[in-house]
């Protein structure tokens, strides 16, 4: 079993340090830090800790998955690996072509 865990459902006051301390008591914590919004650097609710060996991640999912923790109940499991994204070809944008919706055909003038 790998020895990183992801934890869900969090409050968004919580930081790594307080990770940190939670998961502590369930052995070495090499690191733990939560996840925010790069936009506007808000706690998206969930982090990542790894455990200095798998004993002790499944020991810590076992006392504290489901756990209430300052009111919500959370969900601590395996981390399960990033998947890579196909990367979309250059241009490719989200929100279509660079032509405003346009296709093809000439140029029109506009005349008054």
């Amino acid at each position: 079993m790998p020895s990183t865990l992801y934890v869900g459902n969090l409050p968004y006051a919580i930081d790594g340090d307080a990770l940190n301390k939670m998961f502590g008591a369930f052995g070495t914590v090499v690191s733990a830090k939560t996840i925010s919004d790069s936009m506007s650097g808000r706690s998206k609710g969930f982090g990542f800790v790894e455990m200095s060996t798998s004993e002790e991640a499944e020991n810590a999912i076992k006392e504290l998955d489901g756990k209430d923790f300052e009111g919500r109940k959370i969900v601590v499991n395996a981390a399960k690996p990033k998947e890579d994204k196909p990367r979309r070809p250059a241009g490719a944008g989200r929100f279509g072509s660079r032509d405003g919706g346009r296709s093809g055909g000439r140029d029109r003038s506009f005349r008054r």
